[in-house]
């Protein structure tokens, strides 16, 4: 079964506020917890702030599309898995902007077409830099590998640990999240799960 991707919500151009409104909403933000935007310590601070912003969500400007594109066909009757673990994620939740940080191991069995392995880890990094929770990202990276190279299926998981959970609320540091989305011959196939899983695991 094919995995559906949840599209973000892009704000159209003319409605985007401008890097003035963002800088004066940090200020407000900065007054809103008690100090003052004003004084040496925090005077650039909103300027810092919204340069970070510009980083940590520039997702919504990329396109996992394109990254996939660029295929291989001659894949030399290679029929097994395609690996790759320990990629960095760094990502933000939607509930709360707090950030959560892991790896992931993204995994396919090629059908006709391979694409270059630092593609795999682009689309993770490129679906990570906007806001949303954990299963969707998974979901996201599963549904982009399934569309672009028709694969005989798709394996992800994603370990993460939560800020929103250590820093706040809870305060249970250590915690760590794991999803996972399996599809194809991984969903069809009990062996080749634990087999992904025992070497995504090191």
């Amino acid at each position: 079964m094919t995995a559906t991707p949840i599209k973000p919500v892009l704000v159209a151009n003319a409605a985007r506020p401008s890097r003035e409104q963002a800088l004066e909403a940090v200020r407000t933000l900065i007054a809103w917890a008690g100090d003052d935007p004003a004084r040496p310590g925090l005077i650039d601070t909103p300027k810092r702030v919204v340069d970070a912003y510009g980083e940590w969500f520039d997702g919504y400007e990329a396109d996992a599309a394109a990254e996939l594109s660029r295929t291989f066909e001659d894949v030399t009757g290679y029929d097994d898995m395609v690996l790759l673990k320990d990629i960095e994620v760094e990502s933000h939740c939607e509930h709360h902007l707090a950030p959560f940080l892991g790896k992931a191991s993204v995994a396919y069995i090629p059908g006709e077409k391979v694409v270059g392995i630092s593609k795999l880890a682009r689309v993770v990094e490129i679906f990570a830099r906007r806001l949303q929770n954990q299963e969707t990202l998974t979901n996201d990276v599963v549904a982009a590998i399934e569309s672009h190279l028709a694969p005989k299926g798709v394996a992800v998981l994603i370990d993460a640990q939560h800020q929103c959970m250590t820093t706040r609320g809870v305060h249970h540091r250590h915690v760590s999240t794991t999803t996972t989305r399996f599809t194809g011959a991984f969903k069809d196939d009990p062996a080749l799960v634990e087999r992904f899983l025992k070497l995504a695991k090191g």
